[in-house]
């Protein structure tokens, strides 16, 4: 749902915008993506999230019934 929320917002935004709005964000998420500082964020994030979801997941196993 999310994914479908945020394809409209952005056909939307890029529509009134035009294609050279378009190629400047496009560019400037290239160079982002790029940065090193970026990149440890999300590798932060990703720990993170791995950490909850094993966690989530040792909860459920150890409250299923013996």
């Amino acid at each position: 749902m999310s994914l479908l929320v945020g394809f409209g917002a952005g056909y939307v935004l890029g529509a009134r915008a035009g294609r050279e709005r378009y190629e400047q964000i496009r560019r400037a998420w290239s160079q982002a993506k790029e940065d090193p500082r970026l990149q440890e964020v999300a590798g932060m994030a990703q720990a993170h999230a791995d950490s909850v979801v094993n966690s989530v997941k040792a909860r459920m196993g150890s409250d299923a019934p013996s």
